[in-house]
């Protein structure tokens, strides 16, 4: 029977392999959490030269999230990078290839407690800090809030998810970017930004960049 869920939240992206790493090893190693329906190491079409990364899909999420669960990996004794794979629509958003820890969640209304936020995200995993953003001056709440995790894990896993809805109310969810961190991702994204975690297998252009909507910055300064 057909995969349920979308090929999109059952895929990995795998960074870091070494030269000498094949769509086999790379499978042998993969497979001991689930079933693969796809593994593949990104090579040069001209030289057959491994990229050094690659994509694992499995056959359902569960087995992703085990994967995961297992790191460090090892492939062909090189500690490999695994990230969720990012969709060809994310891969150009601001900080799409960032590892982040911390969410920036927006659109939370006034009823809306820090333990309701608690309630909500610590179902995908360890959580380090919530701050609900207040104005200084009156007490009242901004409408945003930061959640920090203890892994950048749960940060990919959350983003995937288009909608959330928290106390009732449909909210934003986004990676938390400091500054220099919108910059760095702004400068790199005309350029395709490197390896480019995300699905297809081609090149995309970096589009422009619609920056600071709702200031998602993760730092104050």
């Amino acid at each position: 029977h057909e995969p349920k869920e979308p090929e999109q939240l059952r895929k990995l992206f795998i960074g870091g392999l070494s030269f000498e790493t094949t769509d086999d090893s790379l499978r042998e190693h993969f497979e001991k959490w689930g079933t693969l329906t796809d593994c593949v190491v990104m090579r040069d079409p001209q030289t057959k030269r491994s990229r050094g990364f690659g994509f694992v899909t499995y056959s359902c999420v569960e087995e992703v999230d085990a994967a995961m669960s297992a790191r460090p990996h090892k492939v062909d004794g090189r500690v490999v990078e695994p990230k969720r794979a990012v969709s060809r629509e994310d891969s150009v958003k601001p900080g799409a290839h960032l590892t982040v820890k911390k969410i920036f969640v927006g659109g939370i209304k006034e009823d809306t407690e820090e333990y309701n936020l608690r309630e909500y995200f610590e179902k995908y995993g360890k959580i380090e800090t919530i701050e609900v953003m207040e104005d200084r001056q009156s007490g009242k709440k901004r409408g945003f809030a930061f959640v920090t995790f203890d892994d950048h894990d749960t940060v990919d896993k959350i983003v995937v998810q288009k909608y959330h809805t928290i106390n009732g109310h449909n909210c934003e969810v986004k990676k938390a970017l400091s500054k220099q961190e919108m910059q760095t991702a702004s400068s790199q994204r005309g350029r395709g930004g490197g390896s480019g975690n995300f699905m297809g297998r081609g090149n995309f252009g970096g589009g422009g960049g619609n920056f600071g909507r709702g200031g998602n910055f993760g730092g104050r300064g």
